[in-house]
């Protein structure tokens, strides 16, 4: 290696600290971004996703953090994944989606809207979902009540192996025979 070769690997190894120095100055884990891109992203925290809703961008490996993140009470982007999850065809958010409706944690609750997620999963075959909009049409809640129709969902679920809507037929499709503490507290009509 000649005079010249050696100043030039030198002068390499003496900008290299100066190019590694934002990485080196970041504490180990923590998120950076500079103008190169961004060192240590979130991309596999509830965080992360949760921000991917607020954003409304949908990616599928989402779906799978609206669980965690409606049990952490963040209930408004748990809201927004399932949503995402669910209007891009994935049926395992939709009884998810129709929880946040029903039960209303970050905005008033909306049966109507509860009901419409159960009857798209329900239209998708799932026995759940067949169960869940049955019942909703047995009673009446978020739809018109129709017991033929709620009786003929319930008998689908449960050729369909769901067991909750054997019971629910096996006690005259009386809801309160599967939801006993729901229908006393949330399902009960007005008396007056």
């Amino acid at each position: 290696m000649g005079l010249k070769e050696a100043f030039a690997a030198a002068a390499c190894w003496l900008a290299l600290p100066a190019a590694l120095a934002p990485a080196l100055a970041a504490p180990v884990g923590e998120t950076v971004a500079d103008e190169q891109g961004v060192l240590n992203p979130e991309e596999l925290t509830v965080q992360y996703w949760a921000a991917r809703a607020e954003d409304g961008r949908f990616d599928p490996g989402m779906c799978m953090y609206g669980y965690p993140i409606a049990k952490m009470g963040w209930h408004e982007p748990a809201r927004k994944i399932f949503e995402r999850c669910a209007q891009h065809g994935n049926p395992y958010a939709m009884p998810w989606a129709a929880w946040t409706e029903e039960n209303g944690y970050d905005r008033p609750s909306d049966p109507a809207a509860a009901a419409e997620w159960d009857r798209k999963l329900a239209e998708t075959g799932s026995a759940l979902g067949q169960l869940n909009y049955g019942l909703d049409v047995l009673r009446g809640h978020g739809v018109p009540r129709d017991p033929a129709l709620g009786k003929a969902l319930v008998d689908r679920a449960a050729a369909a192996g769901e067991s909750t809507a054997r019971d629910l037929a096996a006690h005259d499709y009386d809801p309160a025979s599967v939801t006993p503490t729901a229908d006393l507290a949330h399902y009960r009509h007005p008396q007056f």
